[in-house]
């Protein structure tokens, strides 16, 4: 593997579109009919095309799916400190909307994680029926972020749930999650923040915007608080789970610019990083950590 040297200049810096988001999730189950009653009936998403092991799940069946759901009865628990998903993050528009999906998991006597202020988005946390962590959030609007040093401050503090639960003035009404909904960031238990940063920020072109935060690294494209997140809170120096693991398979960004996909390519390919690249529209990387990437316009 080439060795990064200090003070490596990125050729990527800071160009990947604003618009660049994070698409989908791919997760590996154990029971496929508790995994939907979660997602679909809990959450709200729309289940599609539902086979005897596989189905996808949107917040619009127009628009491309927000978590591929597969099962494996066969798939064993990741260990501790097997790097892999911290939390997929689904963002909602509003704080209406978010307290239409907590009060759901609320009164069908779902468990909660934590309640968070992170001063930049208010968040709720639980986890799905394989463990797998799930943030509910609603983003705070930009004019009420702080910097320090160029850095977004960004702080775990208690959330205060009545100002999210006032939004609801229709508690009855459900209709599932809101079509404007989607995954608003992707958070991965790694095994070294170093190559993490080299990875994202690097060779894939997202703008770090918290660093100092113990153990942990946010990066974004454009000026978003961040898309991703990294921590190494209980995999530092860790190993990549074994194939037949539940959780994460794999997630998909969404860049549409044709100039920047052909460019990673080309910068990653001396690294052994890339899987797949037969199509130019639709790219399969991975990361030091051997998690797996698709990277579409």
């Amino acid at each position: 593997m080439p060795v990064f040297l200090p003070g490596m200049k990125r050729s990527l810096h800071n160009i990947l579109p604003v618009i660049t988001r994070i698409q989908s999730v791919d997760l590996k189950v154990k029971d496929l009919t508790k995994a939907l009653h979660f997602y679909s009936e809990l959450l709200g998403m729309k289940p599609k095309e539902i086979s005897a092991s596989e189905v996808d799940l949107f917040s619009d069946t127009n628009k491309p799916y927000l978590v591929k759901l597969t099962e494996d009865r066969t798939a064993k628990y990741p260990a501790r400190d097997n790097t892999g998903l911290f939390h997929i993050a689904i963002r909602f528009q509003n704080r209406k909307e978010l307290a239409r999906v907590f009060m759901r998991l609320f009164n069908n006597k779902y468990k909660f994680q934590g309640f968070s202020d992170h001063l930049v988005s208010e968040a709720i946390y639980i986890n799905d029926p394989d463990e797998n962590g799930i943030e509910l959030y609603v983003d705070k609007p930009k004019d009420e972020r702080t910097y320090n040093n160029d850095e977004i401050v960004m702080d775990t503090l208690p959330l205060n749930l009545s100002h999210i639960t006032k939004e609801l003035d229709d508690p009855d009404l459900w209709e599932g999650i809101h079509p404007s909904t989607n995954i608003g960031h992707i958070h991965l238990k790694v095994s070294n923040i170093f190559h993490a940063e080299k990875f994202y920020s690097f060779m894939l072109g997202f703008k770090v915007t918290t660093k100092s935060y113990p153990g942990a690294l946010f990066l974004a494209a454009g000026d978003y608080h961040h898309h991703i997140g990294a921590n190494i809170w209980e995999t530092r120096n860790g190993s990549s789970p074994p194939e037949n693991s539940l959780g994460l398979t794999g997630f998909k960004i969404n860049i549409p610019d044709t100039e920047h996909l052909s460019g990673i390519v080309n910068h990653i390919k001396d690294y052994g990083l890339l899987i797949d690249g037969s199509n130019p529209n639709s790219v399969l990387v991975k990361d030091f950590d051997n998690i797996k990437i698709r990277l579409t316009l």
